[in-house]
């Protein structure tokens, strides 16, 4: 801007002193004063080069800014990507282990169970690839796992499963849920040595979801809610739902609640079915 009013000053005095005033002498022109020096031109000047620069600099801000958020949403989704990476196989081992430990016993129910771990793997692999997933489909993969664990624990565990409202429609981001259920099972009721229970409601309404989980435990076991599985959970929920969700974990002694709610999206009328695979897999076929 300094360089920019100088020039302009030393041109504004050549243009007067030499073409200006003599053309005015010529024709007989009162031009006033025969001061060649303008002051008024650097503040002409000045203005005309500030404004330039303002527009300069206001689109290399604009252009720094969609340059950070792209950075920045690369970094979530590379976050988001990693942690999926880390709940998959952290939920996989500990249903395989609980398979292994049961087809020990040459169990005929052996079978089943790994028919509900293929839905489960079809529900990780393909399902979990998109960002959003069905309600009921996430809501249909804990079943699962429920039923999993119930031919673990055959009659000694209570579990009840309540879901009210139309989860149909809604969307939620995958494996959200399924993390606190495995925890329950690996924390709560697997250390207890009475009869353990478990309860899980879910409930919809106005694309609110509200999911409580309880479980039973000893009042010497500490609950591990900083694990992997939980952590990823709060990292994710910061990332997808801010400022729409609340997480609550209770420890009260006995019995451990987990309160979660979060703030669902509705699936347009016509938009795909989040959560669909367009490779269709067997049912009968362990992916």
């Amino acid at each position: 801007m300094f360089l920019w009013a100088v020039a302009g000053m030393f041109w504004n005095y050549v243009c007067r002193a030499y073409i200006y005033f003599p053309l005015a002498a010529i024709l007989h022109f009162d031009v006033g004063s025969k001061n060649a020096w303008a002051p008024a031109s650097l503040l002409i000047m000045n203005l005309m080069a500030g404004f330039a620069s303002m527009i300069v600099m206001f689109k290399y801000w604009m252009k720094k800014q969609k340059d950070f958020l792209s950075e920045k949403n690369e970094k979530i989704n590379a976050e988001l990507q990693l942690l999926k990476a880390q709940i998959h196989p952290h939920f996989l081992f500990n249903t395989l282990n609980n398979i292994y430990s049961y087809s020990l016993k040459n169990s005929a129910q052996t079978s089943q169970m790994l028919l509900k771990l293929s839905s489960l793997l079809r529900y990780i692999l393909y399902d979990c690839k998109t960002n959003e997933v069905m309600l009921d489909r996430e809501i249909d993969a804990m079943k699962n796992y429920i039923d999993l664990e119930k031919e673990r624990y055959a009659n000694r565990l209570e579990i009840s499963l309540n879901v009210e409202g139309d989860t149909k429609g809604n969307l939620i981001a995958p494996l959200l849920l399924l993390p606190f259920l495995e925890n329950a099972f690996k924390h709560g009721t697997s250390e207890q040595l009475e009869k353990p229970w478990l309860s899980m409601d879910i409930a919809v309404k106005q694309h609110t979801m509200r999911c409580k989980i309880v479980n039973s435990k000893n009042y010497t076991v500490k609950p591990n809610d900083n694990g992997i599985g939980i952590n990823n959970v709060r990292t994710r929920l910061s990332y997808l739902y801010p400022g729409n969700h609340e997480l609550k974990l209770i420890d009260e002694g006995n019995f451990f609640v987990v309160s979660l709610s979060v703030e669902l999206k509705r699936l347009s009328a016509i938009a795909k079915p989040a959560g669909t695979s367009s490779l269709p897999v067997p049912e009968n076929i362990i992916v």
